[in-house]
């Protein structure tokens, strides 16, 4: 029987219950991008690009796009009142100087160890380390977003990375289509699974060994 996975907006509203009323928040590509569309109502979270912007909203709805408001994946953005516009320099400045308290990244492999790695697949032999770079080792908190298995079926949760890797023991949180896994320095902490699936599931489709919590639970949204 095949059972269900999480699917990639489930995946983004899991990850935004996880950033606190005031944040500073950077979103990289991919499923990290549509975070922004999900925070629970009463929490005000500011979003920061490398592009130079500070403070902005969801996506833009069709017909009011701005060509000059784009999120780190190229999709538009709406307007809120506050944003503030900076010059790219100025924005990797406060990444490098610790301003970002949480960083969603996407990933490739995330090892036992908490090593990422989302900038190339060898296989295609082409990619961009971009600000992913700056914000793995500049952010106070990485929360990595990303499916738990690859296209051919392969983990991404690892013991150790076998792409290039752009951050090492960087990452805090994973959160994948089935689990919830925070990084320890006792190991990969299983804290949640997806509705129907078991921890012997997950742990079936994850390289290293498991420790679980002992109040493991459903992922709810």
């Amino acid at each position: 029987m095949v059972k269900s996975r999480l699917d990639r907006e489930t995946i983004a509203m899991r990850v935004a219950k996880e950033l606190a009323h005031g944040d500073y928040v950077n979103l990289g590509i991919g499923i990290p991008t549509l975070v922004s569309q999900f925070i629970p109502e009463g929490r005000k979270v500011f979003y920061h690009s490398e592009s130079g912007v500070l403070h902005y909203g969801p996506m833009a709805v069709d017909g009011d796009e701005d060509v000059d408001l784009i999120n780190a994946g190229g999709q538009f953005l709406a307007s809120v009142p506050g944003m503030t516009y900076f010059n790219a320099a100025d924005a990797f400045g406060m990444i490098r100087g610790g301003y970002i308290d949480v960083s969603v990244l996407g990933g490739f492999q995330v090892s036992e160890f908490g090593d990422l790695a989302n900038w190339i697949l060898p296989s295609r032999g082409t990619g961009n380390i971009g600000g992913a770079m700056d914000l793995s080792v500049g952010a106070k908190r990485i929360i990595v977003a990303m499916e738990h298995i690859d296209n051919e079926g392969a983990p991404k949760v690892v013991r150790k990375c076998s792409f290039p890797i752009t951050g090492q023991g960087c990452v805090d949180l994973i959160v994948t289509d089935v689990a919830v896994i925070e990084v320890t320095p006792s190991g990969l902490l299983l804290k949640q699974v997806a509705p129907g699936w078991t921890v012997d599931d997950v742990q079936k489709i994850t390289e290293p060994a498991l420790r679980i919590d002992s109040e493991v639970t459903e992922i709810t949204l």
